[in-house]
């Protein structure tokens, strides 16, 4: 009997529990969004936002002046496109800075070393003998003790990749190699910088120590300079060099996540969001490594915006706050709009510079593929494959996807991304105009088609592992 009502119940249960919609597009919105796919890869608008930026805000380091600039920057440009409504929200987090930095080889051998100091590194003056290694693995086998009083030096080619997988290895040696060489015992750590130029610009870019050592100097020399040292290594006599970096950590800042909204015709409150971040490093004026992507997102916002017939749901661009030193901005978007994960239709990011989309997919559940095949359809003509099962959440997005954030990737030819990547070479000409238009068809038909689906793409209140990007 008692089986009986609890089967009865749950069947009640179930009956009472629709089963999740099939998400869908019309055909109105198909046609709505071709036409404004066409419309964006004729319109300047991204590239005369993120000229706008790098012009005249230029480098805006996370917690600086000119990052306080870049904040009053973008209010006044959401507002100067149309936006229906622009805030703020506040970010906080460790402040770093940079104010010089050399190095230069002592002895017989001498001359100068081009160089920058990884963010986070602690500043110093050392002198040491250099004792390369030929990977990361090899430095974090060395005994503790071994290299007291030496400086490390790590000597690794990054190799180069239309999707940038060769970035990983590269990133793994600049956030691990400085605590594997400071459990070794050396006094300073030098790497070949994660890049695939062969310019003397290096690469900077964020580390960390593990806890319990006591941080020491680390830089990143340029691919040349690297070279040199290992040269000069080979020689087999002693190779003394001299590291002197003025920087550190000097307290907090806050920055701001800058948020503009083009509000959705019949469902306001759901969301679209779409963006990139507004920090960058200080050695160039962030053009590709963020400048591009904030653009791109703020100018699709725009043309949607702009249309006749608006999506039935709200598109939402964040400039995201301090991505470059830990996903501060993404973080905290992530923790204040984490209880509203369900109001969230899907997100994307653009942070991988300003080369033309090749690839679109996303991590949608099997009732909204059919939709996602219809966006792919109206991405096709811009020569966007669909490639189910690749890429994954942008650098911001991902902390929120991880709490059930349903995500897509519009993915960037990365070819020659990490010749600027956090250089001084990441600059508005290495920018194709053409490229970044196409940029932002896509992310405005992507986000246009989202946001008036018939249906939902799997946003939910759930821990999960998003693939990476």
């Amino acid at each position: 009997m008692l089986a009986t009502v609890l089967a009865a119940s749950i069947a009640a249960a179930q009956a009472a529990t629709p089963a999740a919609q099939t998400t869908t597009i019309s055909p109105a919105a198909i046609q709505h969004a071709t036409q404004l796919r066409d419309k964006a890869v004729a319109d300047d608008t991204g590239y005369k936002i993120v000229e706008s930026l790098t012009t005249e805000v230029g480098p805006r380091m996370a917690g600086s002046e000119a990052d306080a600039r870049a904040v009053a920057w973008a209010v006044a440009k959401f507002k100067s496109l149309g936006y229906d409504k622009v805030w703020t929200e506040p970010v906080t987090f460790p402040k770093w800075v940079r104010t010089s930095e050399h190095a230069q080889v002592l002895g017989d051998h001498a001359q100068p070393l081009t160089l920058t100091a990884l963010g986070g590194s602690p500043g110093g003056t050392v002198e040491g003998e250099v004792v390369r290694f030929a990977d990361l693995k090899s430095l974090q086998e060395a005994p503790a003790g071994s290299l007291k009083g030496k400086i490390a030096f790590i000597d690794v080619p990054m190799e180069r990749a239309k999707d940038g997988s060769g970035y990983g290895m590269g990133s793994q040696i600049r956030g691990r190699g400085p605590s594997a060489a400071a459990k070794a015992g050396a006094s300073a750590y030098l790497m070949r910088s994660a890049g695939t130029d062969s310019h003397r610009n290096p690469h900077t870019g964020i580390t960390r120590f593990d806890d319990g050592l006591t941080p020491i100097p680390s830089a990143a020399l340029a691919t040349p300079d690297a070279e040199q040292l290992s040269r000069l290594v080979a020689l087999g006599k002693p190779i003394r060099v001299k590291v002197a970096l003025d920087v550190g950590w000097t307290g907090e800042a806050t920055s701001y996540n800058v948020i503009g909204e083009m509000r959705g015709r019949s469902k306001p409150d759901e969301v679209v969001v779409i963006g990139g971040h507004l920090d960058s490093w200080d050695l160039g004026t962030g053009a590709i490594d963020d400048g591009a992507g904030v653009a791109i997102a703020m100018g699709a916002g725009k043309l949607i915006g702009d249309m006749k017939q608006r999506p039935a749901r709200t598109i939402r661009v964040v400039a995201f706050a301090n991505e470059e030193q830990g996903l501060y901005g993404g973080r905290a978007y992530a923790e204040k709009h984490g209880p509203d994960v369900r109001k969230h239709q899907i997100g994307a990011e653009s942070d991988f510079g300003a080369g033309r989309i090749y690839a679109f997919s996303t991590g949608a559940p099997e009732r909204a593929l059919g939709a996602v095949k219809q966006i792919a359809d109206v991405l096709a003509p811009l020569g966007i494959a669909y490639t189910p099962g690749e890429g994954g959440p942008g650098p911001d997005i991902s902390p929120f996807a991880g709490n059930g954030l349903a995500w897509a990737a519009l993915r960037q030819d990365g070819t020659d991304y990490f010749d600027y990547h956090h250089t001084p070479d990441d600059t508005l000409d290495k920018i194709d105009p053409k490229a970044l238009a196409q940029n932002v068809a896509a992310y405005a038909v992507f986000a246009y088609l989202a946001a008036d689906a018939q249906g939902d793409f799997g946003s939910e209140a759930k821990k999960v592992t998003p693939p990476r990007e």
